[in-house]
């Protein structure tokens, strides 16, 4: 069973970009939505006990192979023109994420002897990823049942989350903020079930070695990591990886190589098929319902402030959207985010800001927990 889970994870994109180009309802839901909707449907059918741990090993190994191939055609040079914007809106994010977890957390305080240490894990993942809110448990000492209930909530509102942003978020937003204005050499890109004509043998030298690359260039991080920590750190890692995919980008040779943005959306797409079938709601259905509503609360305040605050501020659309991927779902999400919004150019700086909330969330996530215990005595 294990064995075809793995495969499916592989193989479904495959299916979902077949979909894609052929069909119109898949089409306007996008390979990636499809992906992630086909694991969270395999996770929930009766019988099925798909394993965990099996579905973590793909994420782990998709997503640091993905960086590098999707930075390799970034062009480093118009990263400064926007970063004021961006820069702004990570901010705005991470603030909302500390509010949002504190007034909730307050709210709930006499429903849970953990409720300050639930509210630091929040800002954690809300922030950074899953591994941050992990770390922030192991740090004040939660009960494990509480952190397996938290991410089952999580993966459940984040889905749901996620449906959005791939499909209805940017027409919404653009209501009422103003549009991304593009760099001059910069041009959108179509949506990945569109893009098939890329998967063929002319290109599949450039993609093999694009893929060669990537695989050094995560080695050499993952290497670089263990002999300076002693065990491997995910931050760090990403953090190499990231910097010697920039690194790479800057040869015209790299940057000019085929089909590396689209192999590295494909190991998105295999990633969101694995974090699908993470998402039991049978988990859910004997779990607390305040701890639930805690999460889901915390998760809706922090969108809901962040993008007011930027739409008060007059940052774009698109900006406020690639900080709200990138604080929520750190830098595995940007390249799908990014290819809803037909914007290729806040791919890079997106994966940036994940990386960084994934270096912040700990701190944040801790001295949000250590205030709220200081404040409620």
């Amino acid at each position: 069973m294990t064995v075809i889970q793995v495969l499916g994870c592989i193989l479904f994109p495959a299916v979902a970009l077949w979909a894609g180009e052929r069909y119109r309802v898949a089409r306007f839901l996008g390979p990636v939505t499809l992906c992630y909707m086909a694991g969270i449907l395999v996770a929930n059918l009766p019988g099925v006990k798909l394993s965990a741990e099996a579905a973590m090993r793909v994420s782990e190994g998709a997503v640091p192979l993905a960086i590098p191939l999707l930075l390799f055609s970034t062009d480093v040079r118009q990263w400064p023109r926007l970063a004021r914007p961006l820069f702004i809106s990570f901010a705005l994010a991470c603030a909302a994420a500390v509010l949002s977890a504190g007034l909730v957390g307050w709210f709930f305080r006499g429903q849970s002897d953990e409720w300050w240490k639930i509210a630091g894990m929040l800002v954690g993942v809300y922030v950074g990823g899953t591994a941050n809110m992990a770390a922030i448990g192991r740090v004040l000492e939660a009960q494990s049942e509480t952190f397996v209930l938290l991410n089952a909530a999580d993966l459940a509102a984040g889905g749901l989350y996620l449906i959005f942003l791939l499909t209805f978020a940017q027409r919404l937003l653009l209501r009422f903020m103003p549009p991304f204005t593009a760099a001059p050499h910069h041009e959108a890109f179509e949506h990945p079930g569109e893009r098939l004509s890329v998967w063929t043998r002319h290109h599949l030298r450039d993609m093999g070695l694009g893929f060669g690359l990537a695989v050094a260039i995560a080695a050499v991080a993952v290497g670089g990591t263990l002999l300076v920590f002693g065990k491997l750190e995910s931050s760090p890692a990403l953090l190499g990886i990231t910097s010697l995919g920039i690194a790479a980008s800057l040869s015209p040779r790299v940057r000019g190589l085929t089909g590396t943005y689209e192999l590295g959306e494909y190991l998105l797409m295999v990633f969101c098929v694995a974090m699908g079938s993470l998402a039991d709601v049978r988990l859910l259905s004997g779990g607390s319902t305040t701890l639930i509503l805690f999460v889901w609360g915390v998760m809706g305040l922090a969108i809901l402030i962040h993008v007011t605050a930027s739409a008060l501020l007059r940052i774009d659309a698109d900006s406020t959207l690639i900080c709200s991927t990138a604080t929520i779902y750190g830098p595995a999400q940007i390249g799908p985010v990014a290819a809803a919004l037909k914007n290729r150019a806040l791919v890079g700086p997106g994966l940036t800001l994940g990386l960084a909330g994934l270096a912040l969330g700990n701190y944040l996530g801790l001295l949000t927990a250590w205030g709220l215990r200081w404040l409620a005595g």
